[in-house]
């Protein structure tokens, strides 16, 4: 029994913390609302100063809040992009420690941009399709000049693809996996050498958009994803 751990005490910062995120789940507090000053939440509480501010930088750091210097916290719109911002460290780690984490992301991925690009086949407009046009442009001038440019390009792509969309949530979650990949291993975006068949297999997904072919679209999207994803391990 003398090897047990003792329960350790709660901060009152970490209190804090869970009433202020009670207040904001409940609506007490709407984006763009103030918070009440420090003085007001210390004598609500009953604590010090210290564990309020504490308490609201932990809401900051969970992108609930914006503190400017000589004014009460703000209450911020929560975006698809900082949530997906909160777990990019999670998901870094994730990728580069398990095999099996990284097959299913790629299988994720792979469902996740085939049901994207129909949907944006069925919503396809002229204007969509001359910014995708541009970004295959730019990644055609890349080409044997610039590799980072290159992949830039080839993301302008993806991301472009689910902007169409409509859905700013698919945004969102095209541009983080995109960036995990990015960060985590180039040679999951970029087949160096072989640029030539990334730029023809853009040009068949875009050829099927122009046409507002979901079928064929989606059908190039997988065989563009599945030639990417045999190339990379954590090898």
């Amino acid at each position: 029994m003398n090897d047990v751990a003792k329960i350790a005490r709660r901060k009152l910062s970490d209190e804090v913390f869970d009433r202020l995120y009670a207040m904001l789940l409940n609506g007490d507090y709407a984006p763009g609302d103030h918070l009440p000053s420090e003085r007001e939440l210390m004598e609500t509480f009953g604590v010090g100063r210290p564990a309020i501010r504490e308490g609201m930088q932990a809401l900051e750091r969970h992108g609930m809040v914006t503190i400017q210097h000589g004014q009460r916290p703000k209450v911020t719109m929560p975006t698809a992009d900082g949530l997906l911002s909160q777990i990019e460290l999670t998901a870094m780690h994730m990728l580069s420690s398990s095999s099996e984490s990284l097959e299913h992301f790629k299988e994720a991925r792979a469902f996740f941009e085939m049901g994207m690009v129909g949907r944006a086949a069925r919503m396809a407009d002229d204007e969509a399709i001359a910014i995708l046009e541009a970004h295959l442009e730019t990644q055609r001038q890349a080409l044997n000049r610039d590799a980072g440019a290159f992949i830039k390009a080839d993301m302008s792509f993806h991301t472009a693809i689910a902007g169409m969309t409509g859905n700013p949530i698919f945004s969102a979650v095209s541009q983080a996996m995109l960036n995990w990949l990015a960060n985590f291993h180039t040679a999951m975006l970029h087949w160096a050498g072989n640029e030539h068949v990334t730029l023809d297999e853009h040009e068949r997904i875009l050829a099927a958009l122009r046409e507002r072919d979901e079928v064929t679209a989606v059908a190039e999207m997988r065989a563009h994803l599945d030639r990417a994803r045999s190339l990379y391990s954590l090898t």
